[in-house]
């Protein structure tokens, strides 16, 4: 690979990400250059190259726009368990983005409660536990997959993750929405003296 390139060849740039020496001077020089390196990071998500997909998933983490979530979401299907928990992780992760945008509940969250069920990495299924613990106050589906996973997952460190943002956990109740204030009680008309 030729380690000089132009400031804008964002797909060359992508390119260098599965060079173990260059990668991460490429995801630096991509994520610094914003939204003009969306288009050549978005193709690098379905690259060859298991490096290539796991940086380009990290950088939309930092980059993140509308468009991306569904992209995200697709990446929660790689074949890379690595791949799989930064996807997670750019779902979850409020810290890592310059704005807050959080992803569409009817997208994430059933590949997310999937994941927590089923996947063979430990570390995915308790990053998914993260993304499914985002909605539990607003979706019973979430509470139910988090319940499952704190009762029943073979991994100790998953269930203690998934209890944290099962109803009940440390996390949960955090999280809980402030119940609405109680009205003023209406002031009771008085007959005027006579």
């Amino acid at each position: 690979m030729n380690a000089r390139l132009d400031h804008d060849d964002f797909g060359g740039w992508v390119q260098q990400l599965g060079d173990p020496i260059r990668a991460r001077r490429a995801y630096c020089h991509l994520v610094l250059s914003g939204a003009a390196a969306l288009p050549a990071i978005r193709a690098g998500l379905r690259h060859a190259s298991a490096d290539v997909r796991l940086y380009c998933t990290k950088a939309l983490d930092r980059l993140v726009d509308p468009d991306s979530f569904a992209e995200l979401v697709e990446m929660l299907c790689d074949s890379d368990a690595r791949v799989r928990l930064d996807a997670l992780h750019a779902l979850a992760c409020d810290r890592c983005k310059a704005m807050d945008r959080r992803p569409p509940t009817d997208d994430s969250l059933p590949a997310a409660i999937r994941l927590l069920r089923s996947d063979s990495d430990r570390h995915v299924r308790a990053m998914a536990a993260e993304v499914v613990g985002r909605f539990v106050h607003t979706d019973s589906l979430a509470a139910d997959a988090l319940v499952e996973s704190r009762e029943g997952d073979p991994d100790p460190a998953v269930r203690k993750k998934a209890g944290w943002y099962a109803p009940g956990g440390t996390i949960y109740r955090r999280t809980r929405p402030a119940a609405p204030r109680a009205t003023a009680r209406a002031r009771v008309s008085r007959p005027a003296p006579r």
